[in-house]
């Protein structure tokens, strides 16, 4: 078998951190798009808590560009998959309103929608945000570990 020159090696490496970094900048621009046009008007609250889709979410854009929003025509679509992907729309039925409450003050629907485990690994979850202080009542932890538990599984 043939050895790689070192040259090659680093051509590799350096072909991949690349790469690595051009993904990361097309997802960073849609969250810095966030930051400077919606939160400079608002807090994140809204956003955490609405879930839609990518129609609603380009309806909230077009919207928000009317009451003065810098967003130009060509940053429009990195923002809209930057929202639908970390704020984007959910199943309904009972719990989606706790969840949307609850879980994001603390985490994007992207990371509940990747934590697709079983019943009894959501409630272990749940019973871990407890204790981590999510503000949980009794009477809504059964409804969000079924929610959870039917949705995304």
């Amino acid at each position: 078998m043939q050895a790689f020159r070192p040259a090659v090696v680093v051509a590799i490496a350096a072909l991949g951190v690349a790469v690595a970094a051009a993904q990361d900048s097309k997802e960073d621009k849609g969250e810095a798009l966030q930051n400077s046009a919606c939160l400079s008007c608002h807090d994140i609250r809204p956003i955490q808590t609405a879930a839609y889709d990518r129609a609603g979410w380009t309806n909230v854009i077009d919207s928000m560009i009317q009451k003065g929003a810098d967003v130009k025509d060509p940053d429009k679509p990195a923002l809209v998959d930057y929202l639908f992907r970390n704020h984007g729309p959910l199943p309904d039925g009972p719990g989606k309103a706790i969840l949307l409450n609850t879980c994001t003050l603390c985490h994007d629907l992207g990371r509940v929608r990747a934590h697709t485990v079983s019943r009894d690994e959501w409630q272990e979850t749940l019973e871990a945000m407890l204790n981590e202080g999510a503000m949980l009542s009794d009477q809504d932890f059964p409804v969000l570990l079924n929610y959870l538990a039917r949705n995304f599984k």
